[in-house]
């Protein structure tokens, strides 16, 4: 078939297949992401074998269905960062740095341990970047589908949800580091522009003095107009692919730039323009393009490559990456004096891994410090500690707590500070009768 053919075949069951395992996923009190790598995992040589596979999702076109993902990425992203209330983690950037520090540290250190066992059969001589390949892999946590879980539970408007979220964007920053590092000692060297990493700062810091204020001038423009106009979106789309752009070229990743373009997108009187702009993106983003891309990145796993001696690594890998991101989370938020049940609730939510985890591997693969079978694993790593994530946060942090912090946040956003008190007389025993004088 014409190249265009099978493409637009391969949109049809790749979409058909991300919305049937997603509405499963959701239907089990699973995050849909869980269905939709399933989806990609059983679309691939799994389940369709080598002949098959590559007939349907050849080389020819799975370029075209990785940049139709990455689109998707990026506007998911763009939505996370606008929809991020900025005051729930006000006063509490000191806390998110140690849990994300905790959270970072312990598993890097268990991750570092199980690859120096691993690396005589995995690391194909390249001891070093495998071993802080792999403690970089076991560190990461999912911001996207971090974000999808809270929004699935509506918990991205409680201060634990902003602080959960806080705590993740500082962790993939500190694993995207590690990994520049990484692949810079693999043998990209000075010829991938490794030094453009410096220029973070700089970014940052023109995003939040000079992009921020130039995109208060959206209000007043959308007041005068009345309405969300194409050359609005046209220039907030054009502000969003430049900021994705700009982490991309920096070596960061473009998830970074499109998130902190949302997140500098303007607040004060901006709540029909946000709204507005929510309607227009969220849905193209969520229910179509973003699927594509846990499903092509399940495509690049083969079982059929497993066997007994794998169950070994694959258990060495689960208790490095779970035990190791739920105690070093925990610990970390109960020394910050958070109470021991929101610690709990903390360090289920960072030990999700799903998207950034995949993300980081495909470097790996692509760079050649993972062979197939631990890229195979360690995304079934991410599968498992994504789908874990929402029975043992309901087990440790109930959905009536959830209500509750929902409240809280909302008399909050109104001004209230407490709930109204109602006194009631409550009559004493009778008194008993007194003698006449």
């Amino acid at each position: 078939m014409p190249h265009v053919d099978v493409l637009l075949l391969d949109l049809l069951i790749v979409l058909v297949a991300a919305r049937l395992l997603g509405s499963l996923a959701r239907r089990l009190g699973q995050p849909p992401v869980v269905g939709e790598i399933l989806a990609g995992i059983l679309l691939g040589p799994t389940l369709l074998g080598a002949w098959l596979g590559d007939t349907l999702f050849g080389p020819e076109v799975s370029g075209s269905l990785q940049s139709l993902a990455n689109v998707g990425l990026i506007l998911f992203m763009f939505v996370v960062g606008l929809e991020l209330d900025q005051n729930l983690v006000k006063g509490k950037g000191r806390i998110a740095v140690s849990v994300a520090l905790g959270s970072t540290g312990v598993p890097f250190v268990l991750g570092v341990t199980l690859a120096l066992g691993l690396a005589g059969d995995h690391s194909g001589g390249n001891t070093l970047p495998f071993v802080l390949f792999l403690g970089a892999a076991m560190s990461a946590t999912a911001f996207p589908v971090l974000a999808r879980v809270l929004t699935d539970r509506e918990m991205h408007r409680t201060t634990l949800g902003g602080l959960a979220l806080a705590s993740a964007a500082v962790i993939d920053v500190l694993a995207w580091t590690v990994l520049a590092v990484v692949v810079a000692i693999a043998g990209a060297g000075a010829e991938s522009g490794q030094w453009k990493v410096a220029l973070t700062i700089p970014y940052v810091l023109v995003m939040f003095l000079v992009v921020r204020p130039l995109l208060a001038r959206l209000v007043p423009a959308f007041e005068r107009a009345g309405r969300l106009t194409p050359g609005l979106l046209a220039l907030v789309l054009i502000g969003l692919l430049a900021s994705a752009w700009a982490t991309e070229f920096m070596q960061v990743h473009f998830i970074f730039g499109a998130f902190l373009f949302g997140a500098v997108m303007p607040r004060a009187g901006a709540e029909r323009l946000n709204h507005q702009i929510l309607e227009r993106l969220e849905q193209l983003a969520v229910l179509l393009l973003l699927p594509m891309f846990f499903v092509v990145a399940g495509l690049g796993v083969n079982l059929r490559e497993l066997d007994v001696s794998s169950l070994g690594v694959f258990a060495g890998i689960l208790v490095a990456a779970v035990g190791g991101k739920l105690l070093g989370s925990w610990a970390a938020a109960r020394l910050q004096r958070v109470p021991n049940r929101q610690a709990a609730a903390i360090a289920t939510l960072l030990n999700t891994r799903g998207l950034t985890e995949i993300v980081i591997l495909n470097v790996g693969l692509q760079k050649g410090v993972l062979d197939s079978e631990l890229y195979s694993l360690m995304v079934l790593m991410a599968l498992v500690t994504t789908a874990m994530t929402g029975p043992l946060l309901r087990l440790v942090y109930p959905d009536r707590r959830v209500a509750r912090d929902i409240e809280e946040a909302e008399r909050a956003a109104l001004g209230v500070t407490a709930a109204y008190r109602v006194l009631a007389v409550v009559p004493g025993p009778p008194a008993e009768a007194q003698p006449l004088a």
